[in-house]
């Protein structure tokens, strides 16, 4: 398939079947997981701030996802696939839900956002989980409802620095030579120029990406886009979910974010770009995560505080909820790699009890006081919606018919 032209934030972008952006919000925000490392673990500080945003306020939100979160009389059985970003909580959230409401069993899948998206426009599962958003050439009874906000972090096995959980300073232009393979050792010039404190090893750098059509690809690929013109997506038609990704040695394809993660750990001298949700398990494997280089031209670590500067920056969310966070040129200390969760829905559905136990499961999952409470998102470093966009989010709910 030959890849579509980028021409503006919201331009079609090419994945194998379909092509894919992702995310964001703002408003007040309400911050869980804040990363501080304890040795070889991740511990949670929880944090709070709020922005002045006009519109539906928290409360009134609640009323109507309280409305929405009334399931059906009758069986209605629910299959979700998709992003293994998404995966441990929406997991997490169809085990708690079916034994609250057991005639409303639901299943997930961990199959990475293109296989998500296509199936939920396929019509072979409910819902469809992506960490991008649909591009305006899909059908407007497709739904892409955002339902948290998550990260992606840059994991490496480096020789002497993972053990020790130095947090690098990379960019995307170096990162760009490192997947081209124009930067082969970790102890690069250039590398140890943005990293004079540390000593870097003479270390053959292995490559990882994701083999699978994954949100996360087009995540990354946004990211060495936004911020290098002359980045190998860029030169490929721009961000995708399935890169051309360049012909080097010491490169690993790894399925979904788990495969990536169990990839990285078990080669000495790798790079992976990981979903934030496997944070706490990549480091206490020992993987040590960057400092990236964001818009403000400043070094920042996918903090609670940094996630939220960077949604914070975008201060109106579509009514389609189709808006890329990614490396924002205003927020001084945002973390450049942030997303929506998108739940993939068919406006249309067969019968009322299967549009009725969409609706409500999905409300409960964006609920803070449910499935949005920081006793779900806190192990996974997701955030909760912001009024602003929960507010785009429970009007695309009401859509499901």
């Amino acid at each position: 398939m030959q890849p579509r032209n980028e021409g503006s934030d919201l331009a079609p972008l090419r994945r194998p079947s379909r092509a894919n952006r992702g995310l964001v919000r703002a408003g007040a925000l309400t911050l869980v997981g804040a990363l501080t490392l304890t040795g070889a673990t991740v511990s949670i500080a929880s944090a709070s701030t709020t922005q002045k945003t006009s519109g539906p306020t928290l409360k009134s939100l609640e009323t109507q996802l309280t409305s929405l979160e009334k399931p059906p009389s009758t069986s209605a059985a629910l299959q979700e696939t998709g992003s293994s970003l998404f995966y441990p909580l929406v997991s997490a959230w169809a085990s708690a839900y079916s034994k609250a409401h057991g005639n409303v069993p639901v299943t997930t899948a961990s199959t990475g956002s293109g296989t998500g998206q296509a199936d939920a426009l396929n019509g072979t599962v409910a819902i469809g989980a992506s960490d991008a958003y649909l591009p305006p050439s899909d059908p407007s009874n497709l739904l892409n409802i955002p339902e948290d906000v998550s990260a992606q972090q840059i994991d490496y096995n480096v020789s002497g620095v993972s053990a020790s959980h130095v947090h690098l300073k990379l960019s995307a232009a170096i990162l760009n030579s490192i997947y081209t393979g124009k930067i082969t050792h970790w102890n690069d010039p250039a590398l140890k120029k943005l990293n004079p404190t540390v000593s870097l090893p003479n270390e053959q750098i292995v490559v990882l990406h994701r083999s699978d059509s994954s949100g996360d690809s087009f995540l990354f690929t946004s990211y060495l886009s936004y911020q290098d013109s002359s980045s190998f997506p860029m030169s490929a038609g721009g961000p995708t979910t399935s890169p051309s990704w360049p012909s080097i040695p010491n490169t690993l394809a790894e399925k979904g974010n788990q495969g990536m993660e169990a990839g990285c750990v078990a080669t000495p001298g790798c790079i992976a770009y990981i979903g934030v949700s496997y944070l706490r398990e990549a480091v206490k494997n020992g993987l040590a995560y960057a400092q990236l280089l964001n818009g403000k031209g400043n070094y920042v670590l996918p903090t609670a505080i940094n996630i939220a500067n960077e949604v914070a920056s975008f201060q109106k969310i579509p009514a389609n909820g189709a808006i890329s966070l990614v490396d924002s040129k205003s927020a001084k200390n945002g973390y450049p790699i942030v997303n929506f969760e998108y739940a993939i829905v068919n406006a249309n559905q067969s019968n009322p009890a299967t549009a009725q136990a969409i609706k409500a499961f999905l409300a409960w999952g964006m609920d803070p006081r449910n499935g949005s409470a920081s006793s779900y998102l806190s192990p996974v470093y997701f955030q909760a919606l912001a009024p602003n966009a929960m507010a785009v989010a429970v009007n695309l709910l009401k859509k499901i018919q």
